[in-house]
């Protein structure tokens, strides 16, 4: 785990943090500067922060949002929410962030990772799937926060967006999502070892162990939501992070 990256994974809506069950069930959890205050203190490796209802209202990212969020950010930042666009993304990374993540639109409208990619650098682009299982069928790739079901396979979509030249995956369970019982550990196995580029586990963990079980599985870096700002069986909101040596 000693170069491993460990993630907070924020959702904003409207103007708030907050963080969801299964995709659902959504929880106010603070304020982001407050929050990113925090995780600095921390030294946290890398945020990302995902606009969860941009792209279902419509609207374009909050570049003055994003560009308050980056200003206190002192590690990595990569956003998500909304994009459609290189001129959109050309924005946000003037308003200082690091990374884009692409989700719906990079399935509506594949030719956007390529030339994202060409334009900005693959390492700038990751392309989040949102996996779920079926009730008869096994495993699809949803887009739309998780509402619309694309019937791709995570594999095939996987290897399609990694020739489209995606520089990560951020993948996510919409089963595991907030549970804090671990990763699905069969989906990450199975995009990690069909891809060459990194692949980020989301969706489930609630231990130190679920980061060092994923990484086991082929991982290159975890993420998670609700390990971060809840705290016991009642999941009070308390921000945190664990230290270096709990990651070793």
């Amino acid at each position: 785990m000693e170069n491993v990256r460990v993630i907070p994974v924020l959702l904003l809506k409207g103007m708030g943090l907050y963080k969801s069950i299964k995709f659902k069930d959504h929880k106010y959890v603070g304020d982001p500067i407050n929050a990113i205050k925090i995780f600095n203190e921390k030294e946290v490796d890398e945020l990302v922060f995902l606009d969860i209802t941009a792209t279902v209202e419509g609207r374009e990212p909050n570049y003055d949002m994003l560009t308050d969020i980056a200003s206190e950010c002192f590690m990595p930042l990569c956003y998500g929410g909304g994009i459609k666009s290189l001129s959109q993304i050309e924005k946000i990374l003037y308003c200082g962030v690091e990374k884009v993540s692409l989700n719906s639109q990079a399935f509506e409208n594949p030719k956007l990772i390529a030339e994202a990619s060409e334009k900005f650098g693959s390492s700038t682009i990751v392309v989040s799937m949102d996996v779920k299982k079926g009730f008869l069928s096994g495993q699809n790739v949803y887009t739309m926060a998780g509402t619309k079901n694309t019937k791709k396979s995570p594999v095939d979509y996987a290897k399609q967006i990694e020739d489209l030249g995606a520089g990560e995956i951020l993948l996510n369970s919409i089963d595991q999502d907030g549970v804090m019982n671990g990763y699905d550990l069969d989906l990450v196995h199975a995009i990690s070892s069909n891809v060459s580029i990194p692949v980020i586990a989301c969706g489930g963990a609630g231990a130190v162990q679920h980061f060092k079980d994923a990484v086991n599985k082929g991982a290159s870096a975890v993420a998670a939501g609700s390990f971060f700002v809840f705290q016991g069986k009642h999941r009070a909101v308390l921000i945190t992070y664990p230290s270096k040596k709990e990651l070793i």
